[in-house]
């Protein structure tokens, strides 16, 4: 019994004495700053930042998500092409219909690619909205999209297009 005792304990500092190498080395640390949990992170942080500007309708907040040359495809119309055109039109439909109020709005992504500086998510779209202080409200329901997202110099990422099927 001795012996397998003395063995556990030296099993056990031995293992202590590597993870603490390991970690000294920054073999650790490299797992944590890895690049694409990185990106996914920030890619997250982005998805908060849609729907708390969906939510508030805020035209300089739906503006500041996207990069400088960002193509929209939601509005009705041609598409909306740069963050100049992107602010116009967002301040102009909050103009258009000043009592547009998002009830909800749930993005699910399933599917994430990053490569070299873009990411390209697939998921779907869910939202209820009224256009009029006393209008019903609608629901959409939910709809398969693409966005493709930008990496900025910053390392924050930012809409470059978005398109609903």
């Amino acid at each position: 019994m001795g012996r397998l005792s003395g063995f556990v304990t030296i099993a056990f500092l031995a293992g202590l004495g590597i993870g603490l190498f390991v970690r000294g080395t920054g073999v650790a640390a490299s797992q944590q700053n890895d690049p694409r949990a990185s990106d996914l992170a920030a890619i997250e942080k982005l998805h908060k930042a849609d729907e708390e500007c969906t939510l508030t309708q805020d035209p300089a907040c739906l503006t500041s998500l996207w990069s400088d040359d960002g193509i929209n495809l939601g509005f009705p119309g041609p598409p909306v092409v740069g963050i100049k055109a992107m602010g116009e039109a967002y301040a102009k439909f909050r103009a258009d219909h000043p009592d547009f109020q998002v009830l909800k709005y749930a993005t699910d992504i399933t599917k994430v690619q990053i490569v070299e500086g873009w990411a390209i998510e697939v998921g779907y779209t869910e939202a209820t909205y009224k256009l009029a202080a006393k209008g019903d409200p609608v629901s959409v329901p939910r709809s398969e999209g693409m966005r493709l997202l930008k990496r900025q110099s910053d390392g924050s990422w930012k809409f470059a297009l978005v398109g609903l099927k």
